[in-house]
């Protein structure tokens, strides 16, 4: 294919190409790191993130009453958590395929202080990089014995462990040829429903970084590093598992990027 076949293609389908993607991400990143204030947190209109407008509030904000919105909220005890939801790998009629991983850590408020018995959801695609949800129908295979969703509570010391198995880079539609780098979605609660954070975990050395603009929609460096696990030889087990582990932090200077929303990353 030509360079004049290439730009027409993405004429007709619409879709910008990686190289133009790129460049935007670049020019906001040095846009910026002129400012005083380092940006922690995403734009929420960030362009080269192409769905991002329809993902942030465009009307001034009404003042809900939190009681009415718990009446219709779901209710959970601790007893309904069960130990066996933290390992993905034995809900269904046989194991899983892909490479076994366990993402283990604590959740801290800004003061390094743990914060108990919060619940911990996570969901991911399987080895192939495919959910299993309806709005995914790239041609990957399902995996039979692979929900993709687990949940925890942290214990005492703020910890919370999964085992899993280590998902799969998948495109998307925000561009042509666009890939997610793998990553696990996390949400905790707090004490109530309407208290939830939601983010993504990051594996280390992932060559789609610099490509992504989801990942890259928060410029500042050290942010971005945090959402990154580290490989955790200690956690590891032989001929068994990887072990990685990663912190979430609430508050503070160093807390956790946070979704908007809960949306997938389907557009």
């Amino acid at each position: 294919m030509t360079t004049t076949d290439r730009d027409e293609t993405r004429s007709r389908d619409g879709l910008a190409s990686q190289a133009v993607i790129t460049a935007e991400i670049e020019r906001i990143r040095e846009e910026d790191a002129r400012s005083v204030v380092p940006r922690t947190q995403p734009r929420i209109d960030f362009a080269p993130y192409r769905s991002s407008i329809l993902r942030h509030p465009t009307k001034d904000l009404h003042q809900a009453d939190p009681e009415t919105i718990e009446l219709a909220s779901p209710v959970f005890g601790h007893q309904d958590v069960k130990p066996l939801e933290a390992d993905l790998t034995i809900q269904q009629n046989g194991e899983p395929i892909g490479e076994r991983i366990r993402i283990s850590g604590r959740v801290l408020d800004g003061d390094g202080r743990p914060v108990r018995r919060q619940l911990v959801e996570i969901w991911q695609a399987n080895a192939a990089g495919r959910y299993v949800h309806k709005r995914d129908q790239h041609p990957a295979p399902i995996d039979p014995n692979f929900t993709g969703a687990g949940r925890a509570l942290t214990d005492d010391e703020g910890t919370y462990s999964f085992l899993t198995i280590k998902p799969g880079p998948y495109p998307w539609r925000n561009h042509r040829n666009a890939w997610r780098p793998a990553h696990v979605h996390f949400s905790i609660f707090g004490t109530e429903f309407t208290q939830r954070m939601i983010t993504q975990m990051y594996f280390p050395g992932d060559p789609l970084f610099p490509l992504d603009p989801i990942y890259q929609s928060i410029t500042d460096q050290h942010a971005r590093d945090r959402l990154v696990a580290q490989y955790d030889h200690d956690s590891s087990e032989h001929e068994w598992l990887l072990g990685y582990r990663w912190d979430i932090v609430l508050t503070g200077s160093h807390a956790t990027w946070t979704e908007r929303d809960g949306g997938t990353d389907h557009v």
